[in-house]
C-alpha cells in the first residue's frame, strides 16, 4: 500500500496540463515497471475515465481497486489529488501576485510545447494498441464524426462500446 501512495503522489505532483499528459507516465508505472495492470486493463481504466469528470481520478481510483481493493482505490484517489490541493492551498492566497511575475509568467510558457508533445505522446501509445482494420475504422470513424460534427463526446463514446459489444 505504501509502495502505491508513493507512486500516486509522485503522479499526484506532476499532473500539469490534464490527465492526457500523464497516460504515457502512467502506462509505465503501472503497466511496464510495477506490472499491476496488464496493458489491457490500463486501456479498460483509461475507457471507463473518460465517461466521468476527472478522468485522471477515475483512472487513479480504477488501478488502485484494480491494484489494492476499496482501499487501494482510496489510497490512489487521495494520494494524486493531495499535492495540488496542498498547493493551491498555499499559493491560491497570492495567485493574482504571482502570475504577474515574468519568470513565472516565462516558465508555464515553456511547458505549453512539452504537454503538447506529452499529449501527442498519449496519443501515440493508445493508438499503437490498435489491433485489426475494425479497431483502426472505428478510431477513423469516431475522428470524423468528432471533428466535422457537433455530435457530444460522450454520446461517441458510448457509441463506440456498443460498436465495440456488437463487433
Amino acid at each position: 500500500m505504501l509502495s502505491l501512495a508513493w507512486t500516486f503522489l509522485k503522479v499526484g505532483l506532476l499532473f500539469f496540463g490534464g490527465g492526457y499528459v500523464l497516460l504515457p507516465l502512467l502506462q509505465h508505472l503501472l503497466v511496464e515497471q510495477y506490472q499491476w495492470l496488464t496493458l489491457q486493463e490500463f486501456l479498460d481504466g483509461v475507457a471507463i475515465s473518460q465517461l466521468t469528470p476527472g478522468p485522471l481520478a477515475i483512472l487513479a481510483t480504477f488501478a488502485g481497486v484494480r491494484i489494492g481493493g476499496f482501499s487501494g482505490g482510496l489510497v490512489a484517489t487521495i494520494c494524486v489529488f493531495l499535492p495540488c490541493v496542498v498547493l493551491m492551498l498555499l499559493v491560491g492566497r497570492w495567485y493574482d501576485r504571482l502570475k504577474e511575475i515574468n519568470l513565472i509568467r516565462a516558465t508555464l510558457d515553456g511547458v505549453l510545447p512539452a504537454v503538447v508533445g506529452l499529449v501527442a505522446s498519449a496519443a501515440w501509445s493508445l493508438g499503437s494498441t490498435l489491433a485489426g482494420v475494425q479497431q483502426w475504422l472505428l478510431l477513423v470513424g469516431a475522428f470524423v464524426v468528432f471533428r466535422y460534427t457537433k455530435v457530444n463526446p460522450m454520446l461517441m463514446i458510448l457509441g463506440a462500446g456498443l460498436l465495440g459489444m456488437l463487433v
